[in-house]
């Protein structure tokens, strides 16, 4: 569905600033009323339709919200790679991607995901980057499910 892709799309842009303006001011992400005004003034500069406000906040939120145990989950699916050490863009597909894998999966099939995970990297990763996102993101689609899953 193309207003989901670009809802995705949105998402990460978002997500990918604040984890570049984390790691530069050590501030952590916006949460509550806060991240609702960035989110906000986010879709009003740059003219975000309603229909796809919706997801982008919904992946937004749940992946700032869950971030720790997305973390977690990456690590251990990333086969000697530590999330610090990504690039700010493919760390912030990934987790954008785990979230949507993992906790809204019975609304969203595994390979959508991942197939659209892949196109954002080609689109805003580096040569290698949709790769490295296809294993980490099928790795942990192939992992087993626990009661917190």
């Amino acid at each position: 569905m193309k207003s989901r892709h670009k809802a995705r799309e949105v998402a990460l842009q978002i997500l990918y600033r604040f984890d570049v303006k984390a790691q530069s001011t050590g501030q952590p992400a916006p949460a509550g009323a806060e991240l609702v005004r960035e989110l906000q003034g986010h879709f009003e500069h740059f003219q975000t339709p309603q229909g796809i406000r919706e997801y982008a906040s919904q992946l937004v939120a749940g992946t700032l919200q869950n971030g720790p145990a997305i973390d977690g989950l990456l690590e251990t699916h990333a086969a000697n790679w530590k999330l610090a050490r990504m690039a700010f863009i493919d760390r912030a597909l990934l987790r954008m991607a785990a979230y949507e894998l993992t906790l809204i999966k019975p609304e969203v099939p595994a390979s959508v995901v991942i197939d659209e995970a892949i196109e954002l990297a080609k689109e805003f990763g580096s040569a290698e980057t949709p790769a490295f996102v296809n294993g980490i993101l099928d790795a942990l689609r192939k992992a087993p499910r626990t009661a917190q899953d």
